[in-house]
């Protein structure tokens, strides 16, 4: 493909198979704003043309041609000749190469050396575990030991609803850094209260 300028118009030719034509970038996969760079930029190589020779743009337009060029190339994705309009030099504008930065690796040996562990918070967790395990046996065995008055077998079916229902979570927050205790508390108030529920029923 070769890239020229014709009656102050840039055309773009190349061979078909059926034989060489002359195609308008706006017909082209180009972008509507490189095309209209390319035509704006062949108005421009006109006036010069019209102009005195010695113009000091004319080495401005041709430099700025050679850029529209590489953008062509780049957009095609393959090599295009570029005729000057002034001077009638042909050159091929090669793609432009865009280097990628290849992504280092770290092995997990040296990532673990360089961003140490958080220290584990036993204190805090497991006084929050504490209290939470207090709270969760308080509320379990106050609602069996009331339901207890009514019917014995409610006090059982009380703690199969809080078991099923507080599981579930209990095992998803099990590895949530923070929740993780909270979840230590529920399971332990559950299990106590399963542990004291015979005590409620056969007392």
């Amino acid at each position: 493909m070769e890239l020229r300028v014709k009656d102050d118009h840039a055309v773009l030719t190349g061979d078909d198979g059926t034989g060489v034509r002359e195609v308008d970038p706006h017909t082209l996969p180009l972008g509507a704003d490189l095309a209209e760079a390319l035509h704006e930029w062949a108005r421009v190589v006109g006036a010069v043309r019209r102009g005195a020779p010695d113009d000091p743009a004319t080495e401005v337009v041709s430099r700025r041609g050679h850029r529209l060029a590489e953008r062509v190339a780049g957009v095609m994705g393959a090599p295009i000749s570029y005729v000057d309009p002034l001077s009638g030099k042909v050159s091929v504008v090669e793609p432009p190469v865009v280097e990628v930065d290849e992504p280092q690796v770290v092995p997990a040996t040296e990532a673990a050396r360089a961003e140490p562990a958080e220290p584990t918070p036993w204190a805090t967790g497991l006084l929050v575990a504490a209290f939470v395990l207090a709270l969760v046996l308080f509320a379990v065995l106050t609602l069996a030991l009331t339901l207890y008055e009514t019917n014995p077998f409610l006090a059982v079916a009380s703690n199969l609803v809080v078991s099923a229902g507080l599981l579930p979570s209990v095992w998803l927050a099990r590895r949530v850094p923070t929740w993780r205790w909270v979840a230590v508390g529920v399971a332990g108030g559950i299990a106590l209260g399963w542990l004291a529920l015979p005590f409620i029923v056969f007392s």
